[in-house]
């Protein structure tokens, strides 16, 4: 593999694509670091530090996870790229129940230009929304027991953080584009990871704090044989990631033979991959958004029943892991349903020949494939229920930092290990394609769908 790594430098082109992707990386990270104006940022930090030793307490914390940190310090780029990623879904959401959109889907890359588009215009949208609500976040002392964080509240400060904000987001989703058409890997993704994998070291610093030995001979407050057992578990994680990732069933197909004049068109087989993990990290995020609500509304709104909900829904009760639990599993036959269409499927491969051995086309092969889809996508909910636990129940059992128990698992995991491996399967197919050697010595990365 270590020669893999360095034949990518022997190929001019991917040699570019790869530097060019870095450089917008690295652009991105200074940006996370560059303040927003009128923040007094080290009291944020504070406020942050004292309340959230559990990063994921609020809604807040998926986006501090997602901009690399860039939440916490109240960056130009603290939005990160939600409000994209929000965009996205809702135009995902919307394309299945609004017929213009629907049409505009199966128009091929220029209905897909145009739904990007829209996709833009909504994410500045939902940023100048979520800009203006943490202005006014932030120029309450109340909701940060009673340190002033902003130097000179009013509409100055509220516009100012809005342009800020908003202009951060779209510099951001213009460089996650950037590296789409110049560079190698999905550009959104690419840069999410990069806000993710930024926290790493951060929290093997804190992990080695934790199981040193105090200056004055005190015990370590976590056992050395502990963080060895979480390193092999660690890569046990990783590697049941990597199987749910790429997990899927393969329906066989069959295309009868046509004659068209003097060529006979058809006749091969294939086959249909069904993924295990449909929905891949979206039900996670629909189930922690629906979780963590009422911590958020709780953090801006004084209310005695909101507080008591808050609490009872707070990580490591059992109410918590229930709910949470119940909605991933609903999320991941939701997603599975707006994304799959059994019916379009056996119209198409009717339409041009194509039968499931044994299934009659038609209607069976639609019953058929949607009976499929829903057995395995059952599994498939359980293992992404469980990886998105891990985290949660490795910080309150076994008193590890959750910064720290937020690598074994849930979204971040999930979002690295899938964009990893399909950056990983385009930079082996530029290889292969100039007759260098892949990542494997045997078959070949498979990416996702």
């Amino acid at each position: 593999m270590f020669e893999s790594f360095i034949n990518i430098f022997k190929v001019p082109d991917l040699k570019k694509k790869v530097l060019v992707t870095l450089g917008i990386i690295a652009v991105y990270r200074i940006g996370a670091f560059v303040p927003t104006p009128g923040i007094d940022g080290m009291k944020l930090a504070q406020f942050f530090d004292n309340i959230a030793r559990t990063q994921g307490g609020t809604l807040f914390g998926i986006m501090n996870m997602f901009s690399g940190g860039a939440m916490q310090r109240l960056t130009i780029f603290a939005l990160g790229i939600m409000p994209y990623i929000s965009a996205s879904i809702i135009l995902q959401l919307l394309t299945t129940v609004v017929p213009a959109l629907e049409r505009l889907a199966k128009q091929g890359d220029e209905g897909r230009k145009t739904i990007i588009q829209y996709t833009r215009y909504g994410t500045v949208v939902l940023s100048l929304i979520q800009s203006f609500f943490i202005a006014l976040w932030l120029e309450n002392p109340a909701h940060f027991q009673g340190m002033q964080i902003v130097m000179s509240p009013g509409w100055g400060f509220r516009i100012l953080t809005v342009i800020t904000l908003t202009t951060g987001t779209a510099f951001i989703m213009w460089l996650g584009e950037q590296i789409q058409e110049k560079g190698i890997g999905n550009g959104m993704s690419l840069i999410i990871t990069a806000g993710i994998v930024s926290r790493l070291p951060a929290a093997v610093v804190q992990l080695v704090t934790l199981a040193t030995p105090g200056n004055r001979g005190g015990e370590a407050q976590i056992d050395p044989f502990k963080v060895v057992f979480l390193a092999f578990m660690f890569i046990a994680v990783v590697v049941a990631v990597v199987l749910i990732t790429q997990g899927q069933r393969k329906i066989p197909i069959q295309y009868a033979k046509r004659v068209v004049g003097r060529k006979i068109y058809g006749g091969q087989s294939t086959y249909i991959p069904l993924r295990v993990n449909q929905g891949g990290v979206i039900p996670i995020i629909f189930a922690q958004s629906i979780i963590l609500f009422p911590a958020t509304i709780a953090g801006f709104v004084q209310n005695r029943f909101l507080q008591s909900m808050a609490s009872s829904l707070m990580m490591g009760k059992p109410l918590h892991y229930a709910i949470y639990s119940l909605l991933i599993l609903f999320f991941c036959y939701f997603y599975a349903a707006i994304t799959f269409n059994p019916i379009d499927i056996a119209n198409n491969m009717k339409r041009f020949g194509g039968f499931v051995p044994g299934i009659r086309p038609g209607k069976q092969t639609a019953e058929y494939l949607d009976f499929i889809m829903t057995r395995i996508t059952l599994p498939g909910a359980m293992a992404l229920t469980v990886i998105a636990i891990l985290p949660e129940f490795i910080s309150n059992q076994m008193g590890i930092p959750y910064l720290v128990a937020s690598f074994f698992g849930g979204t971040g995991l999930l979002i690295v290990v899938g964009v990893m491996l399909d950056t990983m399967r385009q930079v082996e197919s530029h290889l292969l394609m100039r007759h260098y050697e892949g990542f494997m010595k045997k078959g070949r990365i498979k990416g996702r769908i």
